[in-house]
């Protein structure tokens, strides 16, 4: 049995069936923006691996970090511990955080740190004597993760629907309609502690973006009814829109803002819930006097060793021109699409573009791109985008470009089988 052989039989890939899995490509090595797969084929990663590895697949800054770590400290749990990579990192973080955010928590994955985010929410709630204030508003389109906590803040309607017996109940609005936050409010002022929502960008489910002028009317409504505000920041953030942190588009800063993916670079899982001063002291002067939540690998130091020379390397470059770059490019590259039959819209922002089609073409066709162009895709639902590696230069936004222009000619696939599934 060859090592694909035993995968296809005994893996479970992410959002795939185990008895009729899709294709999958055995990679031996990365680097910058592509990936060398076992057959000496390369492709250019279009989705950064899950728009995580901004820098690109192995730099050697990271790399080197990663490994003078693992010759001293590998693991040690955070209760009752510290160690200096965890140290330098938050100091890091809070230097390039909005001011007000300077309690650093850190989390195993940005799954993880949406979840801590809303036990904050509820445990700050419980503090200040509102113990019903036990839900959250979250914005119907949004994706937060798939943990089970996450999953109730995501899209009710999206692809968590299987799983609504063991969510928690929250309350949603439509964020392309302000009344409709506003009325869920004050329809469930006595239950509602905190609005949650992805910045300007919903990523991983609707794949739109939206008016920063939501995020200033959502801080003055939080204000006036003592909620507070959680920014999702982990796919957009570090520049994935153009700037740092996706809220910078409305000068609005939460009270609690998960960051992930891009933090360390793509290459070890870690993420952070930071919080403002009042939260962190409000929930530590409450019952019972600690924040309520430690996982196994908090603060990991090798993850925290990547995340300091990530950090160290959107410092050292002009990021915000690199995706500036990029969005230009894509402006350029995908506007034929537009006059496609399939298609129905183009968006472009930053360093992301989508291509919304009618109805996805067929797996075939998609394989046959992938292969045709050496361009990995990973389009899902009706839509068809990228995410490039931050450092992608003009030539790779090219020819990712041709790629989506290839597969949104194609005409449409099958009807999905289930139209509520996506992954």
């Amino acid at each position: 049995m060859t090592a694909l052989d035993f995968d296809r039989s005994h893996i479970w890939h992410p959002y795939a069936s185990i008895g009729n899995p899709p294709p999958v490509r055995l990679v031996k090595s990365a680097r910058g923006t592509e990936l060398t797969l076992a057959d000496g084929r390369t492709l250019t990663d279009a989705v950064s691996s899950w728009w995580c590895v901004a820098h690109g697949h192995n730099p050697p800054a990271i790399v080197e970090a990663i490994r003078r770590q693992s010759e001293r400290l590998s693991h040690v749990m955070f209760g009752g511990f510290t160690h200096e990579p965890a140290i330098e990192l938050a100091q890091a973080l809070t230097r390039i955080t909005p001011p007000a955010l300077d309690r650093v928590f850190f989390a195993d994955s940005g799954s993880i740190a949406v979840e801590v985010a809303a036990k904050m929410a509820v445990q700050y709630q419980n503090a200040l004597g509102f113990p019903a204030k036990g839900r959250l508003l979250a914005m119907k389109g949004g994706y937060h993760g798939d943990t089970c906590c996450a999953m109730a803040l995501s899209d009710p309607d999206g692809m968590h629907t299987l799983f609504r017996p063991i969510m928690p109940r929250h309350h949603f609005a439509d964020p392309l309609d302000f009344a409709s936050v506003v009325e869920a409010v004050e329809t469930h002022a006595d239950e509602i502690g905190a609005v949650i929502c992805e910045p300007v960008f919903q990523a991983a489910n609707a794949m739109r973006f939206y008016d920063p002028e939501l995020l200033r009317r959502l801080r003055a409504l939080c204000d006036e009814k003592g909620l507070l505000l959680i920014f999702d920041e982990i796919a957009a953030g570090f520049h994935r829109t153009g700037p740092l942190w996706a809220g910078e588009w409305a000068g609005v800063t939460p009270d609690i803002m998960c960051v992930g993916k891009a933090l360390t670079g793509g290459h070890l899982t870690l993420a952070a819930t930071i919080a403002s001063s009042r939260v962190a002291d409000t929930i530590s002067a409450g019952r019972p006097g600690a924040f309520m939540h430690g996982p196994t690998y908090m603060a990991n130091p090798l993850a925290c060793a990547a995340g300091i020379a990530s950090l160290r390397l959107f410092a050292e470059s002009d990021y915000a021109a690199m995706v500036a770059r990029i969005e230009r490019v894509l402006s350029t590259g995908l506007l034929p699409c537009r006059d496609m039959p399939n298609v129905k819209e183009v968006r472009v922002k930053g360093a992301v573009g989508i291509v919304e089609v009618g109805r996805m073409p067929a797996r075939l066709d998609i394989e046959r791109v992938i292969d045709e162009h050496g361009v990995w895709l990973r389009p899902f639902c009706n839509f068809i985008y990228t995410m490039p590696p931050l450092i992608s230069g003009v030539d790779t936004i090219e020819r990712i470009c041709a790629a989506i222009r290839d597969l949104a000619s194609c005409e449409p696939g099958p009807l999905p089988a289930d139209p509520d599934f996506h992954e």
